[in-house]
């Protein structure tokens, strides 16, 4: 299972995409405070549709809670001013994949000290960035390839017909 670390997310609709990927794919969702929204909001419920009770979701007051709360684990920072492009980190069961605020990104501290795991999708020069849930969906399916998808269906049925 892959852990995915939302810092100060500000827009419900994200976090409520970014939980239905997480209840999709058997990620735990880590939600650092403070939020831009309350969690009963309805559009953050609408987002997540019917996958919530498939979700394991687990709050912080601050960036210090949660790395208390985490300690001994192996953190990536995902941001535009990563030097690494995700898709050459190795990943591996348990990692904490950290994604910032949809205005700023991770504190720029927090990446001056863990520069060698931050962590950039590519893309060209005049894009600021992506939209955070489309990023977490990048980033998770990629470590997932990488551990051949764990437990999760890979194969599909038909509905009227069979293969």
């Amino acid at each position: 299972m892959f852990n995915i670390v939302l810092v100060e997310p500000e827009i419900p609709q994200n976090t409520g995409n970014i939980a239905r990927t997480c209840a999709a794919t058997g990620s735990r969702l880590h939600i650092v405070k403070p939020m831009g929204f309350t969690i009963d909001d309805k559009k953050l419920k609408r987002a997540g549709l019917d996958y919530w009770h498939l979700l394991g979701v687990q709050y912080y007051e601050n960036l210090d809670d949660f790395f208390d709360k985490n300690k001994g684990g192996r953190f990536f920072y995902s941001t535009t001013k990563g030097l690494n492009k995700y898709s050459d980190i190795t990943y591996k069961d348990g990692d904490f994949i950290l994604f910032g605020k949809e205005t700023k990104g991770l504190p720029e501290e927090l990446l001056k000290e863990n520069k060698e795991f931050c962590i950039r999708i590519p893309m060209i020069d005049e894009a600021r960035s992506l939209n955070l849930s489309n990023s977490v969906a990048i980033v998770i399916y990629e470590a997932l390839r990488q551990t051949d998808f764990g437990q999760l269906k890979t194969a599909g049925n038909l509905t009227k017909f069979s293969w």
